[in-house]
C-alpha cells in the first residue's frame, strides 16, 4: 500500500501503538482520503506529535451503545482505520487543515494509560488491507452502480460518471462507502466488512433498505 511518500507492506512498517481521534459518523477506509479541520488543543497536540513521528493517527468511532468511561469520555468501537497525514496547512487562527489517507484497518487490543491529552491505543493491523489489489475483481460492479444510480436519482443528485467508470473496484467501493450519508452503525458495518466484496454487498444492502424506507415514507405522506 503506497500512501503519500510511504509504503506499507508488513506489520513492521506500522507502529504498535497509535493516537486515536474518536469521531462519530466518520469513516476512513484504506486508500480513501479524508479532510479534517483540527481545532481542539488536544488534537492539535496529537497532530504535532504524529507529524514528528510516523504521521499516523487512528480514526475510530465512539462506541455505538453510548457507553462512557469513568472519566466521561466515550468508550471506543473495537475497529478503526489508521491514516497517514499526507498534507497539512496552518490557517493562521490556530487550526490545522489536514488530509488523511487510509492505510489499513486495525483492531484495538488495549487502550493505553497515557499522560497525553489525546487517547492512544495498542493496535493489531488488518494486514490484508496492505495488499495492492484486495480482491477487487470479485466485486459485483454492475449491482453496485445500479444501487448508486438509484440513490442519486431518488435524491436528485448527480455524479461524475466519467470518473466513476474509470475508478478501480477497490477505489470505487471505498469511496462510495465513505461518502454515503449513513449513520454510525452503518458506517461501522462498512468498516468491519470482512473484505472488499462483502463491503460492496453491505453497501448495496444498506442503500436498498434506505431507498425502500424512503418509498414507504413517501407513500405514507400521500395517504
Amino acid at each position: 500500500m503506497q500512501v503519500g511518500n510511504a509504503r506499507y507492506r508488513l506489520a513492521r512498517d506500522l507502529p504498535s501503538r497509535i493516537p486515536v481521534f474518536p469521531l462519530a459518523g466518520a469513516l476512513l477506509l484504506p486508500g480513501g482520503r479524508m479532510p479534517l479541520n483540527i481545532f481542539e488543543p488536544r488534537y492539535l497536540e496529537m497532530i504535532d506529535e504524529a507529524m514528528a513521528g510516523p504521521r499516523l493517527i487512528g480514526m475510530i468511532q465512539p462506541s455505538l451503545d453510548g457507553a462512557l468511561r469513568d472519566d466521561g469520555e466515550p468508550e471506543l468501537c473495537s475497529v478503526g482505520c489508521a491514516g497517514r497525514i499526507i498534507s497539512l496547512a496552518e490557517t493562521g487562527d490556530g487550526r490545522y487543515l489536514i488530509s488523511l489517507q487510509g492505510v489499513c484497518r486495525f483492531r484495538v487490543t488495549d487502550e493505553l494509560a497515557v499522560k497525553t491529552p489525546f487517547r492512544q491505543c495498542r493496535m493489531a493491523p488488518f494486514l490484508a488491507d496492505l495488499e495492492e489489489d484486495p480482491a477487487g475483481a470479485e466485486v459485483d460492479r454492475p449491482a453496485l452502480l445500479k444501487a448508486f444510480r438509484a440513490y442519486l436519482q431518488a435524491n436528485d443528485l448527480e455524479a461524475d460518471w466519467e470518473s466513476v467508470s474509470r475508478a478501480e473496484n477497490a477505489m470505487l467501493v471505498n469511496a462510495l462507502s465513505m461518502m454515503a450519508p449513513y449513520g454510525p452503525a452503518e458506517k461501522q458495518a462498512l468498516l468491519e466488512a470482512a473484505d472488499l466484496k462483502t463491503r460492496a454487498e453491505t453497501l448495496i444492502a444498506i442503500t436498498e433498505i434506505t431507498l425502500a424506507r424512503e418509498d414507504e415514507d413517501f407513500g405514507s405522506s400521500l395517504q
